[in-house]
C-alpha cells in the first residue's frame, strides 16, 4: 500500500485544520457535532457482528472496537482538561497514552456497549457544561506539556469535533469499503 493511500486511510477527512478566527457559529457547529456523535457512532457500530467489530480500520491499524473504546476515553479526557481550566488558571493537563490505552484488556475485548454507553454520558455532561459557557470561559486556556502547547476551551470545542468526525469517517470508510 502507497504512503498517499496510507494517509488517507489514516486521515480520512484530512488532519485537523480549524480556523484562524473562531466565530459564535464556528461553536455552535462543532457543539453540535459533539451532541451528534454518540447517537452517529451507535448506529455506525450496533449492527456490526464480533468479527467485524475486529476489523482494523487500516492495516496496522485500531479495531473497530478499539476505536470506540478510544474514542470513549479521549472524550472523558477531553472533558476534565474543560474542567480543569475553568477551575484553574492555565492548568497543565496530564496527557495519556492512547496506543497503550487502546491496547489495554478492555479496549481490545470489552463489549463496545460500555463505552457507547459512557459516551452518552460524558457528551450529555460536556455538551452541557459547554453550552453554558460565556465567551470568556471558551478563552480559558489549559497547557499540553506535549510541546507547551497552550489551547483555549473554544479550540479544544472544535478540535473534539474534528477528532470525532475523523474517527466516524474511519469506521463509515471501513464499512463502505468491506461491504457491511
Amino acid at each position: 500500500m502507497e504512503n498517499q493511500e496510507l494517509e488517507q486511510l489514516r486521515y480520512p477527512i484530512g488532519k485537523i485544520q480549524l480556523p484562524t478566527t473562531i466565530t459564535e457559529q464556528d461553536v455552535k457547529d462543532w457543539i453540535l457535532v459533539l451532541e451528534q456523535l454518540p447517537e452517529k457512532l451507535e448506529a455506525l457500530v450496533s449492527p456490526l457482528s464480533e468479527k467485524q467489530l475486529e476489523t482494523p480500520y487500516r492495516p496496522g491499524g485500531w479495531t473497530v472496537r478499539q476505536l470506540v473504546h478510544h474514542i470513549s476515553d479521549s472524550h472523558h479526557n477531553s472533558y476534565l482538561r474543560f474542567k480543569w481550566a475553568l477551575t484553574e488558571e492555565n492548568p497543565v493537563i496530564k496527557p495519556y497514552n492512547e496506543k497503550a490505552w487502546a491496547e489495554l484488556f478492555d479496549s481490545r475485548t470489552a463489549p463496545i456497549q460500555m463505552s457507547l454507553d459512557h459516551l452518552k454520558v460524558i457528551h450529555a455532561k460536556l455538551v452541557y457544561l459547554i453550552k453554558g459557557l460565556t465567551a470568556d470561559q471558551l478563552q480559558r486556556k489549559f497547557i499540553h506539556p506535549d510541546g507547551n502547547q497552550e489551547s483555549t476551551l473554544e479550540v479544544n470545542v472544535g478540535r473534539y469535533a474534528w477528532h470525532s468526525n475523523h474517527h466516524l469517517a474511519h469506521i463509515a470508510n471501513l464499512i463502505e469499503r468491506e461491504g457491511w
